[in-house]
């Protein structure tokens, strides 16, 4: 019998921030592996258009209108993904915002606020939940299971007038460690990926900036601008059996940028 680690046929994948960006990339890559996918996004046109991509793959596939902000949308979405789906395997959260300041001193409190409210409260929430289903199903004879979130670089750097961005993205890989200890015991993972610089539409300005390719992504030994599918092979990598012993580590995928 041939060695096939990456086939992810019978798993479920869910995504949040999966309707565009670094979430459908990862989405993509495990349809094309076999696995069903279920994907969070607060648009609801981009959403069916991200199903009708998922779709071509011949995976069942779920597109959920679910505001990670929201505690209550969270606890829902995850009841009815697993009720639809049968159980989740893996859960990529993956859902970000990211607001800029002049300065940090000019930094407001609406602004680090939100940032928080996506970047960190939704996250634990989705771990949470995903936690709580992932617990249940291996006490009933059925364990394992894979929690990732989706960091930044700006978790182990120092994004000057973004500190509320920053921090976030620091509590995210704080987060899986503690989540990787409790839960190992019921073989379910945690890990964290940290993106360099990707085009996606957070960074659209950046991306249309010649001063900042200049000063910037010429620094990237990669000599280019990251993009969203690769993240597929990190997704497919954590959603399969392969990945069974991995946990509570940290991917930083950016091109070489930070060792640079």
């Amino acid at each position: 019998m041939s060695y096939k680690p990456f086939d992810l046929t019978g798993k479920v994948a869910l995504v949040t921030g999966g309707n565009r960006g670094i979430g459908l990339g990862m989405a993509e890559a495990m349809a094309q592996a076999g696995a069903d996918i279920v994907i969070w996004g607060t648009n609801a046109e981009r959403n069916i258009e991200a199903e009708g991509k998922l779709l071509q793959y011949g995976v069942r596939v779920l597109a959920q209108t679910v505001d990670v902000s929201d505690e209550h949308a969270v606890v829902q979405g995850m009841n009815e993904a697993v009720e639809a789906m049968g159980t989740v395997h893996s859960v990529f959260a993956n859902a970000g915002v990211g607001y800029r300041s002049n300065s940090f001193i000019e930094m407001t409190t609406e602004t680090y606020r939100k940032t928080l409210a996506v970047n960190l409260d939704g996250v634990f929430w989705t771990f949470r939940e995903a936690c709580k289903h992932m617990v249940a199903r291996a006490k009933a004879g059925d364990p394992g299971g894979s929690i990732v979130g989706i960091a930044s670089l700006a978790a182990i750097s120092g994004p000057a007038r973004n500190q509320a961005y920053a921090a976030t993205k620091g509590g995210v890989v704080s987060m899986m460690k503690s989540v990787a200890v409790e839960h190992a015991r019921y073989g379910i993972r945690a890990n964290a990926i940290l993106p360099g610089w990707i085009a996606t539409d957070m960074t659209a300005a950046s991306q249309g900036n010649q001063v900042f390719t200049d000063k910037v992504i010429s620094r990237v030994p990669s000599r280019r601008w990251g993009q969203p599918e690769d993240f597929g092979g990190i997704a497919v990598y954590l959603t399969s059996d392969a990945s069974s012993y991995h946990s509570g580590d940290s991917f930083l995928i950016d091109g070489a940028y930070a060792i640079f």
